[in-house]
């Protein structure tokens, strides 16, 4: 078995003085059946090793569901670094970021008034239960135990969050307990305080940044004064929210930079190698005074593009790397285009209609009092003596499109800081609500959404409500099953939400890029499989569909469509479409 340390100056693997160059892998961001493209291209990138996250509310979305199955197969994604003859580094958490809704956390362990990221015991022991089960795949995968797992990050960046030693020394004594032998790692960005807060003195600090890598390097080590310095997130590029541009760095600088990074001697794990895609749900949000849910793409600028071709950074980063290490003589090959077709929409009806179940309650309920995992919640009340007047919101998280007697009449949205609509007199005021994203990371983790509060009418409280879940996923699935009526004109289909369904031919399974330019906001699947979200707003145009979610012969488009289709047609286009940069 080969072992993996820390010496006076360097890793040290088999004993022998050893640089790690690896790139981030989000096996949850990547269609299973492309894990191995994946990992394969890293290699002829000259990467010697894969970081991964691990995202906790993937594996167990609701409390005591665990699975490691499909999508959330830890231990495959781990075999197949290995089979590839790279090593493996393992961040856990349990908080990981990543533009990930929630930062990773899930909805019910965030739910409540209980400190977060804390020593606090209830919290504590929850992580702890989810620790042990990450460490049942990850022990035995080990370098010294003949696998390929060489690090283990204990929790992350967390000295930009809190400082809580006994919380860190917790999970210490935890990742320990549970088997794991190699060497124990933390990330903070390079500042003196982060620096102090995140870490322990018995765990090897590594920093977080993407330039300016010298003045950058010369602050960990004032505070890592021995072993080797790591720059474990190099930033090569950024995310994209809605309503924003297209994020990208300059080729030529990234690669300057990286360059800068490795003549230092330093190790690397560049951030992303492959961004992949934030698939269904699992868009995460920023919020620095104004609300800004992340994009269905996690592009990231990276050297493999979303579809998980190389892009000219991956050749550049991969001379960058030749001057230091050994590179393969094998280049990936260049990535056809897709197939470019257009088939017509036909409506499948209305689909946010479904008769209100819920009790009625005085307040709206919150998607985590209903436990409501999915996008959209429809809240309807009768209006007093069917009056009309000036609606007041607490707050709408996120988006909400507001109709009385089935008519609407406007939309609140958490991003302009709506709070106020005047309505029209009617019998019923129904409000459909999107979560758009939870925030990942500082103290919104594990906010409330829906309706918050109690709205009023004219000053007088609104009450009687009825709060029905809508879960898009099931909804798309009953879709797909109806017959689809042969009419493709977007007059045709219902005013407001309304399902649209195509099918299309393929010769063989391919990656295709359906272009939603034409369409406004809402939710596609292909084959039952969960595209994500797409929206006028900008910048992605496109949804990127992985070949093996697409089969031989006849497909299915279901599209489900929050207010209107400019064009009832799906376009499927030969490339990414991500939208427009900052000139």
């Amino acid at each position: 078995m080969t072992s993996f340390s820390i010496g006076e100056t360097d890793f040290l693997r088999a004993g022998r003085p050893h640089r790690v160059i690896a790139g981030a892998l989000h096996y949850f961001r990547i269609h299973p059946d492309q894990w191995q493209d994946r990992i394969r291209k890293a290699r002829l990138m000259g990467l010697n090793t894969i970081e991964t996250y691990v995202a906790w509310n993937a594996h167990e979305p609701r409390r005591g569901e665990w699975d490691a199955s499909g999508w959330n197969d830890l231990g495959r994604f781990l075999d197949l670094i290995q089979a590839e003859g790279m090593d493996a580094i393992v961040r856990p958490g349990p908080y990981i970021c990543a533009e990930w809704h929630n930062g990773g956390l899930p909805n019910w362990l965030t739910a409540g008034e209980r400190e977060l990221r804390s020593s606090e015991p209830t919290y504590l022991a929850d992580v702890s239960e989810y620790l042990r089960r990450v460490y049942e795949i990850v022990a035995p995968r080990q370098i010294d135990r003949g696998g390929s797992v060489v690090l283990v990050q204990i929790e992350n960046e967390y000295g930009a969050y809190g400082s809580d030693k006994a919380y860190l020394e917790a999970l210490v004594a935890l990742t320990r307990e549970s088997g794991i032998t190699v060497p124990l790692t933390t990330v903070d960005q390079p500042t003196d305080q982060m620096l102090a807060d995140g870490s322990l003195p018995e765990l090897h600090k590594t920093g977080s940044f993407g330039s300016r890598s010298a003045e950058r390097l010369a602050t960990l080590r004032t505070h890592q004064p021995t072993g080797p310095l790591m720059c474990s997130e190099f930033w090569d590029g950024w995310f994209d929210w809605w309503g924003g541009v297209h994020h990208t760095t300059d080729v030529a600088a990234a690669a300057n930079d990286l360059d800068e990074l490795l003549a230092a001697g330093a190790s690397v794990n560049i951030y992303m190698f492959h961004g992949g895609t934030n698939f269904g749900l699992t868009n995460g949000a920023n919020h620095k005074g104004r609300y800004l849910p992340i994009v269905t793409s996690y592009d990231y600028d990276a050297p493999l593009d979303e579809a998980g071709d190389p892009t000219a950074k991956f050749f550049a980063f991969r001379d960058v790397i030749a001057k230091y290490a050994p590179v393969p003589d094998e280049r990936p090959e260049s990535a056809a285009p897709s197939p470019a077709f257009s088939v017509p929409l036909a409506p499948a009806g209305a689909w946010t209609d479904a008769a209100a179940s819920a009790p009625v309650t005085d307040a709206p309920a919150t998607f985590d009092e209903l436990e409501h995992l999915s996008a959209l919640v429809r809240y309807d009340v009768e209006l007093p003596d069917r009056q009309g007047g000036r609606l007041v919101l607490d707050e709408v998280r996120d988006l909400g499109w507001v109709s009385v007697d089935g008519q609407r009449v406007g939309t609140l949205s958490r991003t302009r800081h709506d709070r106020v609509l005047r309505i029209p007199a009617g019998r019923t005021l129904s409000i459909l609500v999107e979560e758009q994203g939870r925030v990942n990371y500082d103290h919104r983790l594990g906010e409330e959404k829906g309706l918050i509060g109690s709205p009023t009418l004219d000053g007088v409280p609104l009450t009687g409500w009825r709060s029905t879940p809508l879960d898009v996923a099931e909804i798309a699935a009953e879709i797909a099953a109806r017959p689809a009526h042969g009419v493709a004109d977007a007059s045709d289909g219902p005013a407001g939400p309304s399902a649209w369904v195509a099918d299309f031919d393929l010769d063989s399974p391919a990656n295709l890029f359906l272009d939603t330019a034409s369409w406004s906001k809402g939710f596609a699947f292909v084959n039952g499989f969960f595209l994500g979200r797409y929206w006028h707003n900008g910048p992605q145009r496109t949804l990127f569909v992985p070949a093996p979610a697409t089969s031989p012969g006849t497909n299915r488009l279901v599209v489900l469509e929050l207010e209107h289709l400019l064009d009832p047609t799906a376009d499927f286009v030969s490339a990414l479409a991500l939208g427009d940069t900052e000139e």
